[in-house]
């Protein structure tokens, strides 16, 4: 049974490859690389021959990659096929994975502010608390209700640093123990998808020299991959707070991103939220 579902799948991938390549390779015109038109052409698009002249492959050899046969594929040769085709980074992607190739790691992207349109989507958000977080878990962006209800402050830059290094920060995480280890787990699931980038490395050995809890939690290489978690406060002033908190990837920055935390419904979350937003003189939108 598992090798007939097995055969299924692969030829599921190949019929998928072949009907991919063909459909990318007729939205791409002789003009858009480059090429002098030879006339009319009974099909829109690129030849296969011309796909396989300007990757520098065999014309037979491309063919029976649209073909979805079993042949050797390399890396090399799909990102030069990538290119003829003009194929975006999720295309691209989408082919390896086609082929049977992981794709290739994300590139380090420098870390940016929050575009105009995810501002005002985080101001939106309020009262409820919200921020922004770049590939190294740095914030580009924290809204006020985060600020109030989590206690992140000016000098609070990285939420990871944050989490082991500020003390307000552990005061107010009811499980703070529990956590720690699938927080760390998480970054360093992070960093492995930009195993070029230094910065990574650089946090956390910075980090494991102030902190022993992360020194020791790191040195287990755990692994761990979230898009949500429940987020227990004890706030001073608000008492226990339950938060179902949500990572929402940001697409036109890797790695970047936007994270909204809901009251947990069935807990009275939301009136201790209200309340101590209104003590700090926040605007809280009545009901309907």
């Amino acid at each position: 049974m598992a090798s007939a579902h097995s055969s299924l799948s692969h030829d599921g991938r190949r019929t998928e490859l072949r009907e991919f390549l063909r459909s990318r390779r007729a939205r791409v015109s002789p003009g858009d690389v480059q090429m002098p038109d030879s006339g009319r052409r009974r099909t829109p698009g690129l030849r296969r021959e011309e796909v396989a002249v300007l990757a520098g492959v065999g014309v037979s050899w491309y063919t029976w990659l649209e073909q979805g046969r079993a042949i050797k594929v390399s890396g090399q040769v799909l990102d030069a096929i990538a290119r003829v085709l003009l194929l975006g980074s999720a295309e691209r992607a989408h082919l390896y994975r086609l082929a049977g190739l992981n794709p290739p790691p994300a590139p380090s992207v420098p870390s940016v502010e929050p575009s105009p349109e995810v501002r005002r989507l985080l101001e939106a958000w309020s009262p409820r608390p919200g921020y922004v977080r770049d590939r190294h878990w740095n914030f580009t962006a924290v809204n006020d209700a985060a600020r109030v209800v989590f206690g992140y402050h000016e000098n609070d830059h990285n939420c990871l640093v944050s989490f082991f290094t500020n003390a307000r920060q552990r005061a107010l995480h009811q499980h703070w123990a529990e956590a720690a280890p699938d927080v760390t787990a998480a970054f360093r699931a992070d960093a492995a998808r930009y195993p070029d980038d230094p910065e990574f490395g650089r946090i956390a050995a910075d980090l494991a020299a102030v902190s022993p809890e992360f020194a020791e939690l790191w040195a287990r290489h755990d692994v761990a991959e979230h898009t949500s978690a429940v987020k227990a406060i004890d706030h001073p002033d608000a008492g226990t707070m339950i938060f179902d908190a949500t990572l929402l990837p940001l697409p036109e920055h890797p790695g970047h991103h936007l994270v909204l935390h809901n009251p947990r419904p069935g807990t009275d979350t939301q009136q201790r939220m209200e309340s101590l937003l209104r003590q700090h003189s926040l605007v809280v939108p009545h009901p309907g």
